[in-house]
């Protein structure tokens, strides 16, 4: 999943891109372009049974807080941001620059666009994923 246009974002889904690419990994992108789309879109991710749904972009955060706790038997893990209440299916990836929460609480204060480097953000979806693989979920892995 993946929504916005801003170039943390575009970060976020090249990571996640060249990561399924390098590990011979299925991916299926689903890319809401209006916020009435969102929830249902993320309906249709889950509807396709996959083993796990990345999400890449702050603007999905609320619609993921709104469908995540519905769905406790699929794994969900938000990459450069998190919901507020994570249930046990939530799992995400943070970083000095990033944790965007959602909620109508606006933007951290210490949210920096230019953290999102390929880097960082590729190391983000490798962390994230292994987290998941490991059985460590709903928590919020932190990068230094």
């Amino acid at each position: 999943m993946a929504a916005g246009t801003d170039a943390a974002t575009r970060t976020l889904v090249t990571a996640v891109q060249d990561w399924a690419r390098a590990e011979s990994v299925s991916l299926r992108t689903i890319a809401p372009t209006k916020p009435t789309e969102y929830v249902p879109r993320i309906d249709e991710a889950i509807a396709m049974r996959p083993d796990l749904v990345i999400s890449a972009g702050n603007d999905l955060i609320d619609p993921l807080a709104l469908v995540t706790a519905s769905h406790l038997d699929q794994q969900f893990l938000i990459v450069g941001a998190e919901v507020a209440e994570p249930t046990s299916n939530v799992t995400a990836v943070d970083w000095a620059g990033a944790s965007f929460r959602g909620e109508g609480l606006g933007t951290s204060s210490t949210y920096d666009p230019a953290s999102f480097t390929p880097e960082r953000t590729a190391a983000a979806v490798r962390a994230g994923v292994a987290s998941v693989l490991t059985g460590l979920t709903g928590i919020v892995v932190w990068l230094r």
